[in-house]
């Protein structure tokens, strides 16, 4: 899917106004009737909230909640705007958003492409198949599973090996589990759009 910066703008203003109407009125917002039907179009996608913390010219951004749909199950709109909520009221590693708070969170949307396997013979070899700035990861074993945003490894300036270890510390495995054949490794691509300041312009966010 190829989303224009318009198009990417509508996505994070329907992610700001469906936590707004959650937290107002404890309501699951519904998508605008008048929506392309790209937005109708089975998508992953992920939200996340950073909130801007520090004095003026020192700001900085601490991650507030991120949950999303890795895999498109859902049409997009309906999965942003569960993903939105689910971001500020559902991730486990912190408490629910305040409408208060609201103002100082700055949202991204990324807009995934589908997960694919990384097939190598030599696990060796599988960093050098992973683009840092193109691809996101998702590392499987058993019941754990762990996703990783492509411009998490960007942000975090991790090289290829490092990124995998990430990964699968976030599926709550060790770290050098990807370098066994029993260890299921996806990637994915993603189209980011985010805020400039809360509420304020929304851009698209050049990983590479």
């Amino acid at each position: 899917m190829n989303l224009t910066l318009e198009e990417g703008e509508l996505l994070v203003k329907m992610a700001r106004r469906a936590i707004e109407k959650y937290l107002r009125e404890g309501v699951i917002d519904t998508p605008p009737a008048d929506l392309k039907e790209l937005f109708y179009e089975p998508c992953g996608v992920f939200v996340t909230l950073n909130k801007i913390v520090g004095t003026a010219g020192r700001e900085q951004r601490e991650l507030r909640g991120c949950i999303g749909f890795p895999e498109p199950i859902k049409p997009l709109a309906s999965a942003l705007i569960e993903a939105a909520v689910a971001a500020a009221v559902e991730d486990p590693r912190f408490p629910p958003v305040t409408l208060d708070e609201l103002d100082s969170i700055v949202i991204d949307v990324s807009v995934l492409t589908p997960p694919k396997p990384i097939d190598v013979d030599d696990r060796k070899k599988l960093p050098s198949m992973i683009k840092i700035g193109r691809d996101g990861l998702i590392v499987e074993r058993g019941f754990n599973r762990g996703l990783l945003l492509p411009q998490v490894a960007v942000e975090e300036k991790w090289d290829a090996e490092t990124f995998l270890s990430y990964t699968c510390i976030k599926a709550g495995l060790p770290p050098g589990c990807w370098q066994d054949k029993k260890t299921r490794i996806y990637s994915f691509q993603a189209i980011v759009f985010e805020e400039t300041s809360p509420n304020g312009v929304v851009r698209r966010l050049e990983l590479g």
